[in-house]
């Protein structure tokens, strides 16, 4: 039975190379891959060796016959990629397999290893990372401001998506690695500047993601009661910056504009039994308040029609096999409308999937998500607090109010300026060329400096994709090194760490990372993954508990390395 990929994808295409038979598609190296929904396997080539299996960094590959109820659509799914064919058709096995990228080649040089320090520690760094030491002569030292790493996978992955998390099962790999050394609770552009940075490595490499929200600029956001999907969903990941974030679900009805993943997830969160969430890693605080819920009804408006839908094909099937999703009579004939218009087969399974929800007009009897079409918000009603939305039907003049007392914006990523790079506004990234920053008034390379990650291409795709994306950086970095354009740290690794700690003593490293980590795990007993901390304080004196070397041992273990 041919293999099937389920909702899970990230995209980091792993399995794409352990296929011997290239039957998994698109492939890295094909146009369609950085835009791609998710990946597919193709059921008539499918050889059921279970290589991508043990590949898949997230688990989300399975042979059909063990799919459960609600991964059984991913079947017709995975096989709609392909082109039709008879049932009798039988697909040779390729010999011609997809390319596997060569890893950089790094030029030793005696007595100097290459030296990358990584700022950021989310998938684009923890990738990069991996790529760099591929090779024995890469020193790597990884700097975050949190205690600790790993990014939108710890605070952006939706609690009651525990697959998706497996990823941090590599990441825990590549954090273990003799060549790098993790500087955690530190700030670059507070702490450290990005010239102490390049004094002490040949290069910086920037992975710090799109953390702001693109604001939805209209009357009353700002209220109390509102706020953006962004913040909710580090609300109920327990990010520490978030922890406090007043979230209103005393009112019977929630309204989030904009209809991508983002927004997807934080309907279900909000509709979702919290016994259910109970046995997430979802934070203390937001599991209390959701126990505590008035809410029954979540509207996500977006301005366009069905057809334009930005919420992917995967996750909409996954929210309809475990919500209750609902349209307005209007809402269904546009659905039928986009039907008989659209040719694409990806938007066309979209809308039919649309097309088989139920109708809002139903007694509400459980939480439910209704999806609402052609609402151009224009203000956030109420005077001391949030009390609803008012829209106009895109392209008339038709006012429509909706009540609710918590308003919620879901427009999408930004990325903000880093301290010491140029910075484009309009783009919200870095100025680069295949992760080389440029500066603008000359169009030359910025020497020693590169980017991966949303802060270099912008926020799209998913966290597979950032596979491909930090290896090219890696790759144009190690060119540069080799080719004799990067400087030589004046400071050495001894240095560097009296500097670090002179700067930031609360700093936490690998081993306090990893007390962390176990004792959340321990926090979580039998029933949960985890129970996360949401403050600074309560990291640190977790981190605490690890076992601190001397400082000669940390210079001598400097100086080996």
């Amino acid at each position: 039975m041919p293999h099937v990929i389920t909702q899970s994808c990230c995209s980091d295409g792993s399995c794409v190379f352990a296929c011997p038979v290239n039957c998994i598609h698109p492939t890295p190296d094909e146009p369609g891959f950085a835009t791609a929904e998710m990946l597919y396997i193709d059921p008539a080539a499918c050889v059921d060796c279970g290589a991508c299996v043990s590949a898949c960094p997230v688990g989300a590959i399975a042979p059909e016959g063990k799919l459960t109820d609600t991964q059984l659509p991913f079947v017709e799914l995975n096989a709609a990629f392909y082109p039709e064919r008879r049932p009798d058709e039988k697909v040779p096995p390729t010999s011609k397999l997809a390319p596997v990228p060569d890893a950089p080649v790094v030029r030793s040089r005696p007595g100097s290893p290459l030296t990358v320090a990584i700022v950021g520690s989310g998938p684009a760094a923890m990738y990069a990372a991996d790529e760099l030491m591929t090779q024995r002569d890469v020193r790597v030292t990884m700097f975050e401001r949190l205690p600790t790493p790993y990014g939108l996978v710890r605070a952006g992955v939706a609690p009651d998506h525990q697959s998706t998390k497996r990823v941090t099962r590599l990441f825990d790999h590549v954090a273990a690695h003799r060549d790098l050394r993790m500087y955690l609770n530190v700030e670059v552009g507070m702490h450290l500047s990005h010239a102490d940075l390049l004094a002490h490595h040949h290069a910086v490499l920037y992975a710090v993601g799109a953390p702001t929200d693109r604001r939805l600029h209209i009357d009353g956001m700002g209220l109390p009661g509102t706020a953006t999907a962004t913040e909710v969903v580090a609300w109920y990941n327990g990010h520490p910056d978030y922890a406090a974030l007043p979230v209103h679900l005393g009112h019977h009805r929630a309204v989030i504009v904009g209809n991508g993943n983002v927004a997807l997830d934080v309907a279900r969160i909000l509709t979702t039994d919290p016994d259910r969430l109970a046995t997430t890693d979802i934070a203390d605080h937001a599991l209390t308040a959701l126990r505590a819920s008035h809410i029954d009804e979540v509207v996500i408006a977006a301005r366009r029609g069905p057809a334009q839908s930005a919420f992917t094909l995967p996750e909409l099937i996954g929210l309809t096999a475990t919500c209750e999703v609902v349209l307005d009579a209007a809402d269904h004939e546009l659905v039928r409308r986009d039907l008989a218009d659209t040719t694409d087969p990806l938007t066309r399974n979209k809308l039919e999937v649309l097309a088989k929800l139920g109708d809002a007009a139903t007694p509400v009897t459980r939480p439910r998500i209704r999806l609402a079409y052609r609402l151009t918000p224009q203000r956030v009603t109420g005077e001391e607090r949030a009390g609803g939305v008012e829209f106009i039907v895109t392209g008339t003049d038709e006012v429509r109010r909706i009540d609710a007392g918590l308003v919620l914006s879901s427009i999408g990523y930004r990325g903000r300026p880093v301290s010491g790079l140029p910075f484009d506004e309009a783009t919200g990234t870095v100025p680069n060329d295949g992760g080389r920053v440029l500066d603008p008034a000359t169009g030359r390379p910025v020497a020693g400096s590169y980017v991966a990650g949303w802060i270099k291409r912008g926020p799209t795709g998913f966290i597979g994709t950032n596979k491909s994306c930090a290896a090219q950086t890696v790759h144009n970095l190690v060119a540069d090194y080799n080719a004799g354009a990067l400087a030589a740290p004046a400071g050495g690794p001894g240095e560097l760490d009296r500097l670090v700690r002179r700067r930031r003593p609360e700093v936490v490293d690998a081993d306090g990372w990893r007390a962390i980590d176990a004792a959340e795990v321990a926090r979580g007993g039998e029933h949960r993954p985890r129970v996360k901390f949401t403050s600074v304080p309560d990291m640190l004196a977790a981190a605490a508990a690890a076992p601190t070397p001397t400082f000669g041992r940390r210079l001598l273990a400097g100086l080996l390395r």
